[in-house]
């Protein structure tokens, strides 16, 4: 459906604008990446009104990217997939509560993870330069510390999540 949606988007464009300097491939998948952003947290918001769960919706939404910018992560193999999961996974962690001590391991957990293993996985997808790359570690380390002193549950569940997809992401690296 994603694909679908933005090949006609990009071929819209391309016959409006031939002269565009993106090929009609590179406007596909930055059309995707967009759509698959717009639809992730539409539908998490709007899944979270019916649950009334919206705020730790927000933290989630907002915590998650943050720290899979600055980290990397695996992918699904399509867009749809990646919609469907992320919206599924952050519903069910907006109604993660637990007590201050495990969010503290949680967070534990997610700082060792980070140390270990960002950024991993952002080779096809960042302009930053590799030599920058140290510092990106530095920053999602630096996230999960943050809420080592706010000591969200729910933010702790993301980072654990997006923690998982850190070591899903080196075992695709490891099997290429």
């Amino acid at each position: 459906m994603l694909e679908l949606l933005s090949g006609k988007l990009a071929a819209g464009i391309k016959n409006i604008v031939p002269e565009h300097p993106a090929s009609y491939a590179v406007l596909k998948f930055a059309i995707a990446v967009v759509l698959n952003v717009v639809f992730i947290i539409s539908l998490t918001l709007l899944v979270s009104l019916i649950t009334n769960r919206t705020g730790e919706a927000i933290q989630i939404l907002i915590s998650f990217a943050l720290l899979r910018q600055v980290s990397g992560g695996a992918h699904l193999k399509s867009g749809i997939a990646c919609v469907l999961f992320t919206t599924t996974l952050f519903t069910l962690l907006s109604f993660v509560s637990v007590s201050p001590a495990l969010v503290l391991l949680m967070n534990v957990i997610s700082l060792l993870v980070v140390l270990w293993l960002a950024p991993i996985g952002i080779e096809r997808q960042t302009r930053i330069p590799r030599k920058h790359w140290p510092k990106l570690k530095i920053i999602a380390a630096a996230l999960v510390v943050v809420n080592m002193i706010i000591g969200s549950p729910v933010i702790a569940a993301g980072f654990i999540a997006q923690s998982v997809s850190l070591i899903a992401a080196r075992k695709e690296v490891n099997t290429q």
